[in-house]
């Protein structure tokens, strides 16, 4: 990143988007994984790295604690936030609720533009999957359920969504080991648009909360002991 007086210049203005560049920057290195739960984040040492003073750095880790990504802990420092058992499953919970909501808002809303772009992530997924690509599944897999909930036209339900899933993103891995099979994922998601295409938005939302469902039936049968060792993985 560049200097701190470098990013000032040419205009005042890019004195109000320091922290947001550093915010940026620490957050792609959180939901990346390249900053793990746990992990510190030290002012001084962050300071040198980026070269940017404390005070944008401190913005940019209220803003992240905001977000439910770092903890901050008085006269200790920041650290990357982890997420206990209980926590990860009222976070599913949450989004089972804003999506079957996205799916019902959307389905009315959806234009053959719409229908194709679904279906071919579908395709995508299945390629990914027989491929045993698991990042390139994900990032296909986050498209669609985005995808939806875009096409619901609720500015809202998407900035909630959003934040939700920086929160989810981190733990990609763990999701895979819970839900445990990607040609189902598959199936799943192309039985969703089977049901949007045909207009049916309960059906496509009982299909939705069906499928989000599937990885918190596994986390309720783990301990706090086993949840906790996967995470670590």
């Amino acid at each position: 990143m560049a200097s701190e007086a470098a990013l000032r210049r040419p205009a005042p203005v890019e004195n109000l988007t320091l922290w947001q560049r550093v915010y940026d920057h620490l957050r792609a290195e959180i939901l990346s994984g390249r900053l793990k739960p746990g992990a510190e984040l030290a002012e001084v040492a962050l300071s040198a790295q980026l070269g940017v003073s404390r005070g944008p750095l401190r913005e940019a880790i209220g803003r992240l604690a905001s977000e439910g990504l770092v903890t901050v802990r008085p006269r200790r420092g920041a650290v990357v936030r982890s997420l206990s058992k209980e926590e990860f499953l009222g976070l599913y919970q949450v989004r089972e609720a804003l999506e079957m909501l996205a799916v019902r808002l959307a389905v009315p809303r959806l234009g053959p533009e719409d229908v194709a772009a679904l279906e071919g992530l579908v395709e995508r997924m299945a390629a990914h999957a027989e491929r045993d690509e698991i990042a390139e599944f994900f990032e296909a897999n986050s498209a669609f359920h985005v995808r939806l909930v875009e096409a619901s036209g609720n500015a809202k339900l998407l900035e909630l969504y959003e934040q939700l899933l920086a929160q989810l993103g981190r733990y990609r891995l763990r999701s895979l080991s819970l839900r445990g099979n990607l040609d189902r994922s598959v199936a799943e998601h192309a039985a969703i648009v089977r049901a949007a295409k045909r207009g049916d938005a309960d059906r496509a939302a009982h299909l939705m909360s069906e499928h989000i469902r599937v990885p918190q039936r596994s986390l309720k049968g783990l301990s706090d002991d086993e949840f906790a060792a996967g995470a670590r993985k």
